[in-house]
């Protein structure tokens, strides 16, 4: 088992979006289109329908560096909240949603209540500038993955 750090942090962006949680949830829930919204996630390859326990194969890139992960799904109720741990790094990310009056409030997280591992720990520290400009750049990557669900949400 991989070693943890023991700095606990959650990121997390919220945003507001004018259409029904069903509809956002068929977004948000859709694991294979998640290049479409992550500007670091650039694609989800998924074992089967999505559903708790489903396992997914993940690429991700940050300007010429790209690295693969593996994630679970740790949490899944339709129309509130979808999670995710990724194996490599023991953070677990997730989507809820509430509506009320026809907007769907989303919340997208990362959560590592016991750290992130030390081979995590120490590439973000050698290869992506530090944890402090890596865990900002994470939030804005959630603010644009946000932003871009709001638009496909809101123009269908």
């Amino acid at each position: 088992m991989p070693s943890q750090t023991t700095s606990p942090t959650e990121l997390h962006a919220t945003i507001e979006i004018a259409a029904p949680a069903a509809k956002v949830w068929d977004i948000v829930s859709d694991l294979k289109r998640m290049g479409e919204w992550s500007p670091q996630c650039k694609m989800m390859r998924v074992s089967g329908p999505v559903g708790h326990g489903t396992k997914t194969f993940n690429l991700n890139r940050r300007g010429l560096l790209f690295w693969p992960t593996t994630a679970k799904v740790v949490a899944f109720e339709p129309n509130k909240q979808l999670a995710f741990r990724v194996n490599e790094n023991k953070t677990v990310w997730s989507y809820e949603l509430s509506e009320a009056d026809g907007v769907t409030t989303v919340t997208e997280s990362r959560r590592s209540p016991n750290g992130t591992t030390k081979v995590s720990t120490t590439l973000v520290n050698y290869l992506m500038g530090g944890t402090e400009t890596f865990e900002a750049e994470m939030v804005e990557g959630m603010n644009q993955t946000l932003a871009r669900i709001k638009r496909e949400a809101e123009q269908n």
